[in-house]
């Protein structure tokens, strides 16, 4: 799966959290000064050539756009990402490094420990 960019993301959140929408309906969502519907437009359109977004025709010109994936779907493709790109592949060394950064406490991950025996 393809990374997106921060505005990409902003877009992604939006069909995430609001569902499907023209892109009029979109621009609403954005504080001023709002970015212009041609802007929006040419995003959505690019993330439907990276798989993200598709659109149904509403009319012969007006069209709805949904995500083709879902914010969970795409979260724990972005941890795998992370993971082998900068952690080798190794969740382990993963977890090293949020204890060693004082993310993840010990009795966190007792927790964890817990939680995964327990499923």
């Amino acid at each position: 799966m393809r990374t997106l960019t921060n505005k990409e993301e902003e877009i992604m959140n939006h069909l995430w959290e609001k569902g499907s929408m023209k892109i009029s309906e979109l621009q609403t969502l954005y504080d001023e000064p709002k970015p212009h519907v041609n802007t929006l437009s040419t995003l959505v359109k690019i993330l439907e050539e990276k798989g993200f977004v598709a659109h149904r025709a509403l009319t012969a010109r007006s069209y709805v756009y949904f995500a083709k994936i879902t914010k969970a779907e795409y979260s724990k493709n972005s941890l795998t990402n992370v993971v082998d790109k900068f952690f080798g592949k190794n969740y382990i060394n993963v977890v090293n490094t949020l204890v060693k950064d004082d993310k993840v406490s010990l009795e966190e991950l007792k927790e964890i420990i817990r939680m995964v025996e327990n499923e």
